[in-house]
């Protein structure tokens, strides 16, 4: 069965997306509405800003989204998932590509989302740590032990554990953590806590644009960040959607739920190749390629 994924922030490159701009009709139609609908031009950034310019959250965002979903697009027949998931901000892309989603409310969303996020992180500073060759239960345990708000993030495949917290709580946690026998334990140059309590704010802001926005059946079945778990029902979708902001992103689960249910064939469709470096080391079994 094929099961098709979407990256998520950090899988930027200046150019991102320009090919399928030049190549394909439709992408440019695309694009040029996603210009309209931001009120911007993002595909100078994309296509020819700096670096600078697409670590900003609210450019970031859509940019990973857009390039991914008009991929998708322009494969027509050669798209066709039996099941679908994204990571972080990719659960947006796959909605789309599902159909679930339609182009102008997601990239609204992910527009909203980005800019409700990056309030969130000017509210409170916070950041982010990859921890390397522990085991997640280990991990989990010196998080609980801190009084300071640190808490498991992203559960990227075994032995790779992203935390989010405070910026006093990463800097112990990565202390107790290396004392504890991980690899390494490196904080991440991102704007905030993402995937923590500290992006309450932006889960509520979220939630209301969620709620109002129209979610259908997705053609196939999607496995959401914050259960894991396969879901068609517009309403269960909704409700994931809103709690991922707070919740951890359980890719490693995501990973071994698609496989229990018939997964054998893993494609990537978006800038960057993460996900396939990941999956392949939760599945080993499993044929990983990417667009």
């Amino acid at each position: 069965m094929k099961a098709y994924v979407f990256p998520g922030q950090g899988a930027q490159f200046v150019g991102m997306g320009k090919d399928l701009y030049d190549a394909s009709p439709l992408a440019k139609e695309m694009f040029e509405k996603a210009n309209d609908i931001l009120g911007f031009r993002i595909t100078d950034l994309m296509f020819g800003g700096t670096d600078e310019d697409l670590r900003q959250t609210k450019v970031t965002q859509p940019a990973i989204f857009l390039h991914s979903v008009i991929l998708a697009a322009t494969l027509g027949d050669g798209f066709n998932p039996d099941m679908v998931a994204g990571h972080s901000l990719g659960e947006f892309s796959a909605l789309v590509a599902s159909k679930a989603l339609s182009f102008d409310d997601g990239l609204r969303l992910v527009s909203a989302r980005a800019q409700a996020m990056q309030k969130a992180c000017e509210k409170e500073p916070s950041t982010m740590a990859a921890i390397l060759g522990l085991e997640d239960a280990k991990v989990e345990e010196i998080c609980k032990s801190i009084e300071e708000i640190v808490v498991p993030a992203n559960y990227n495949s075994p032995g790779q554990l992203v935390i989010s917290g405070s910026m006093k709580g990463i800097e112990i946690a990565c202390e107790k953590l290396k004392a504890a026998g991980a690899r390494r334990a490196l904080p991440l140059k991102v704007g905030g806590a993402f995937h923590s309590p500290l992006m309450e704010p932006a889960r509520i802001e979220l939630a209301e644009a969620i709620h109002a926005t129209a979610i259908n059946a997705p053609v196939c079945p999607i496995y959401q960040n914050a259960t894991a778990r396969r879901v068609t029902d517009p309403d269960q979708i909704k409700r994931n959607l809103i709690d991922q902001l707070t919740a951890p992103v359980l890719w490693t689960q995501i990973v071994q739920h698609m496989m229990a249910d018939g997964a054998d064939n893993f494609t990537e469709v978006g800038p960057g190749n993460v996900l396939q470096g990941l999956i392949a080391k939760i599945g080993k079994e499993v044929t990983v390629s990417g667009f």
